[in-house]
Order: structure tokens, then C-alpha cells, then sequence
């Protein structure tokens, strides 16, 4: 049989793919079939067992006693699955937790460069006049706490400050060499890369997420039961990619 996807032969895009992280979460779904697995684990042997002694009831000693013991026997299997289904609601419970911790960690990482931002400013001002959009994200970052309904624009407007502040301080070289400044900037740098390592961080745990809540049968009936959906990982601006094709150097 031949290569379903053949890098010789094709078909190829020329043009390059752009690929994008959907904004959508998807519901955990289980059909009649799940149901149905459930409801066998319980009936499923005590059944067989009953119809054994129906039909060799004859030639058993004592086939009330085989009936009961059979019965309760079978049942064990229903008996772990609800185990087992507790420990993965358990589970999802934790990795819950968890996935809360890693966002709680780019949060923190967030604000610590909102205030090297506020204090860099506040040096910079008095000595040169400072670009208005500067000032406004400024503004704007005051007071404000990080969280998810505003993480990524928190991102873009700390982004976009520092991208209007640090060329303004290049211009003026006792600004540069002024040793606050000079170790905001190497925090910021520091800064953006935690930031990255812990946005790695955060989209393995939704990974991980995803990827169990689909695990049939006991995770995905668990989930579907729950009403969990899917989490969307870590998604770059818009302005963002824009910034990435622009050339550096």
C-alpha cells in the first residue's frame, strides 16, 4: 500500500500555511453506547450466571447458593468502575488546580513587568518628554490586576509601551547608562522569558487536559457527566504575528 502522505509526489503548498489556534471550546459528548457499557458491567455476569443455573439447575447441589454468590460476584466489576470513576473526577479536580497555579504563574510574572514599566517611566519622564501612547498604557496599567479576562491585554499594552520606551532611552545615552534603567531593561528581558517558559508550561497542562477528558471510558464519561469542555491554550495577538514577519536587524 502506498504512502497515504507522500513528501515526493505531493500535493504541496507553495505558499506556506499560516496556522492558528481556534478560539472554541468543545464539549465532552458520550452516546447511548456509554450507557450501555455502564449497564453491562452491573447485569452482564449476574445474567449469564442466572441463566446457568436456570438451565443446570438440575444437576447443582445447591444452585440458590451458586445463583447468590454468582450474582454478587458479578456485580464487582460496576463496583470498581464507580471507584474508578471517582478517582477520575479526582483527578480532573487536581489537574484543575494545577492548570490554575501555571496561569496564576504568567499573571505574576505579568505584573512584575507592569511595575519595572511604572518605575522606568517614572525615572525616564523627567529627564525627556515622553511619547503620549507611553503614557496612556501607563495610565491604563495603574491599579489594575491581572487576570483571565484581561491577561492578554495587559500583554499587548505592557508590550506596546516598552516597544515605544526603550528605543527613547537608546536616544539618550546618561538615560542608558543610568544603572536603574539599565537593570529594568535586563529584568524585562529576564522577565519576557519566564513568561514564555511558564506559557509552555500552562499549554502542556491543557494539552494534558484535552487530551484526558477523551480518554473512553472512564475519563471521557466522567468529563461528559461534568459537563467539561476543551481549554484553549496560550494564543499570540494579532499584533503579535504581525511583529514576528517584520524584519529585526
Amino acid at each position: 500500500m502506498a504512502n497515504l502522505l507522500d513528501e515526493v509526489t505531493g500535493p504541496v503548498n507553495d505558499n506556506g500555511r499560516d496556522v492558528h489556534v481556534i478560539d472554541r471550546q468543545l464539549p465532552v459528548e458520550i452516546g447511548f453506547g456509554s450507557t450501555l457499557f455502564e449497564i453491562a458491567l452491573w447485569v452482564t455476569i449476574p445474567v449469564i450466571v442466572l441463566l446457568y443455573v436456570f438451565i443446570m439447575g438440575a444437576t447443582l447441589e445447591n444452585p440458590l447458593l451458586v445463583g447468590v454468590v454468582g450474582c454478587l460476584a458479578g456485580i464487582l466489576p460496576g463496583v470498581i468502575f464507580i471507584f474508578m470513576k471517582i478517582s477520575a473526577r479526582n483527578y480532573f479536580r487536581q489537574l484543575e488546580q494545577r492548570i490554575q497555579a501555571e496561569a496564576s504563574n504568567i499573571d505574576n510574572f505579568l505584573e512584575q513587568r507592569v511595575q519595572i514599566l511604572q518605575n522606568v517611566v517614572g525615572l525616564v519622564e523627567r529627564a525627556i518628554d515622553l511619547d503620549k501612547d507611553v503614557m496612556k498604557a501607563v495610565a491604563a496599567l495603574r491599579g489594575g490586576t491581572v487576570n483571565d479576562g484581561n491577561r492578554s491585554e495587559v500583554n499587548q499594552q505592557v508590550n506596546r509601551a516598552f516597544g515605544r520606551l526603550f528605543p527613547q532611552v537608546e536616544a539618550y545615552p546618561e538615560l542608558k547608562a543610568h544603572n536603574a534603567i539599565a537593570d529594568a531593561m535586563q529584568q524585562n528581558n529576564y522577565l519576557q522569558r519566564e513568561i514564555t517558559a511558564a506559557r509552555t508550561v500552562y499549554n502542556s497542562r491543557v494539552t494534558q487536559w484535552n487530551t484526558d477528558i477523551f480518554a473512553w471510558p472512564t475519563k471521557m464519561i466522567v468529563a461528559a457527566r461534568q459537563g467539561y469542555t476543551t481549554r484553549i491554550p496560550f494564543t499570540a495577538s494579532a499584533e503579535t504575528r504581525e511583529m514576528a514577519r517584520s524584519k529585526f536587524f
